[in-house]
């Protein structure tokens, strides 16, 4: 099937990117990163890869892109802090299990809180959650205290995770976190899912609020998590307040931005947010490993850009995407969207992986494998619900709010302190990922230390709240690999010698 031209997208007032070190007009913008997120590892067989992280801040960095805005050092949340939304049971099992530990404990403490092979226990993983979790809530804190007009953590957008339990790769639900900060000060918050995925476990936590509206454009039938019918429109007081668009396969540019824009200007005119969270999973785009869409690199910005537009408070989050070189192109070109700069679609030498990119080019042209299975008359039908169901709102929801007597000073000046340790270039911080990406699996022989797992209630394929059966694990976790016990062992190492208050161990 041949390549169709994407939609359009930059125009007469974004600005080419200055190099060479000139003066620069820096933009209201804080750009959440740290070093350590991007290395650790769901499992050589696992297609979540939070390398793509680390590909995705070189491209930022090999653009110049940071002196157009503020970098700021993520910071670890506290168990409080995830307690806010997460179950204490949750929360501490997340704190203290191990993959180690994990081989001692019985099947349904595992079930219990969906841990298998679509959310394995790893080395590292409570690290991992208050990392990626810390951009969102402090972000959201830098909207509330005015302190930046848009903040973008990819790290985040986890949009999956339910209060007790993981769900498709996710363990803490920063979003919601995030959102729950936002309404502190915000009357309404908007959130707005173009995942190829339903919005999930965002949608559960505020089903019953009308301060809450979520909009979700994903994927529907046979497809993770099996949730997001066009009839599915929230309850009780949330009631009209959860819009789902619910899409076939393959859908291309033109439909797809068409009804985004449609929908998302209802929003604006019929809830009228106070501040916007935009989860931007690039697993939406063609040719993602795991995705069924065939939007391009220029449509998936487009909707980005049009959020930017709406001149809100906005905080800009990652989430899925599975075809590593694409996540990066995907959010390195939307950092720039954001920053209004005009990007040259050659990826710079600079960039330590230019080599990894085939063809080295930012924007490449993406071919679609199918049909799209989306008919006019079926874009029209949901356009058409959805738009009545907004007008249901009759107006936005008049909130009561406290009354805020103050800043909080504390929250200032751990932000400030954050933003002192992001001060350093980006480029000393991104590592050589290649020899963890290229490595050649091997599985772990497990019969004596894992017992065995009573057969799964559904059948192959059909378990609703698995991705991985898609990829053909078994039982409740995926053969471990060479690099698995590898990890493990250096993170217990880093542990001990930290322990031990050896030098150069933080």
């Amino acid at each position: 099937m041949a390549s169709e031209r994407p939609i359009s997208l930059y125009d007469s007032d974004d600005e080419d990117i200055v190099y060479d070190g000139d003066d620069v007009r820096k933009r209201n913008v804080a750009y959440y990163y740290h070093p350590d997120v991007g290395h650790f590892h769901y499992g050589q067989l696992h297609p979540m890869k939070p390398q793509r992280l680390v590909v995705c801040n070189d491209l930022v960095a090999s653009y110049e892109m940071p002196r157009y805005m503020t970098v700021v050092q993520s910071p670890k949340l506290e168990a409080s802090d995830i307690a806010a939304f997460h179950s204490q049971d949750y929360v501490n099992f997340l704190q203290t299990v191990t993959p180690k530990l994990a081989t001692t404990m019985q099947d349904d403490v595992l079930r219990k809180f969906n841990i298998g092979e679509d959310c394995p226990l790893f080395a590292g993983l409570w690290d991992y959650c208050t990392l990626y979790s810390g951009g969102s809530v402090e972000g959201a804190r830098r909207l509330n205290h005015k302190m930046n007009d848009i903040v973008i953590n990819w790290p985040g957008g986890l949009h999956h995770a339910k209060k007790s339990e993981a769900s498709g790769f996710c363990y803490v639900n920063d979003i919601v976190l995030g959102i729950l900060e936002l309404l502190k000060y915000h009357k309404r918050v908007l959130y707005i899912d173009i995942d190829i995925h339903h919005g999930d476990g965002v949608q559960e936590a505020f089903n019953n609020s009308d301060r809450v509206m979520t909009v979700s454009f994903h994927r529907f039938g046979q497809y993770f998590p099996g949730s997001g019918s066009i009839m599915d429109k929230g309850v009780g007081p949330g009631k009209y307040f959860a819009i789902n668009l619910p899409l076939m396969a393959a859908i291309r540019d033109e439909p797809y931005y068409k009804l985004f824009e449609s929908v998302i200007s209802s929003v604006e005119e019929n809830f009228n947010p106070e501040a916007i969270v935009l989860q931007c999973g690039s697993d939406s785009l063609c040719e993602d490993r795991l995705g069924q869409f065939a939007l391009s690199f220029n449509a998936h910005a487009r909707a980005v850009k049009y959020v930017k537009s709406l001149g809100k408070p906005l905080m800009v989050l990652g989430g899925g995407g599975y075809t590593l070189r694409n996540v990066a192109r995907c959010w390195a070109l939307e950092t720039g969207v954001i920053l209004g700069l005009r990007m040259k679609d050659e990826i710079p030498e600079s960039s330590l992986y230019s080599h990894y990119f085939s063809p080295r080019l930012l924007r490449p042209m993406l071919t679609p494998k199918m049909a799209d299975a989306n008919s006019p008359a079926y874009l029209d039908s949901i356009e058409k619900e959805t738009l009545e169901c907004l007008r249901m709102i009759r107006g936005a929801p008049s909130v009561q709010m406290q009354e805020i007597v103050g800043i909080r000073l504390d929250e200032i000046e751990q932000i400030e302190e954050n933003e002192r340790l992001a001060r350093t270039s980006m480029e000393k911080e991104v590592y050589k990922m290649t020899e963890k990406m290229e490595e050649d699996c091997f599985v772990e022989d497990r019969h004596h230390s894992t017992p065995s797992v009573a057969p799964s209630a559904y059948a192959q394929g059909e378990d609703p709240r698995r991705i991985g059966q898609y990829w053909g694990y078994d039982g409740l976790a995926p053969p471990r690999s060479r690099s698995d016990v590898i990890e493990e062992e250096k993170y217990e190492d880093k542990e001990r010698r930290k322990n031990l208050n050896m030098p150069g161990i933080h």
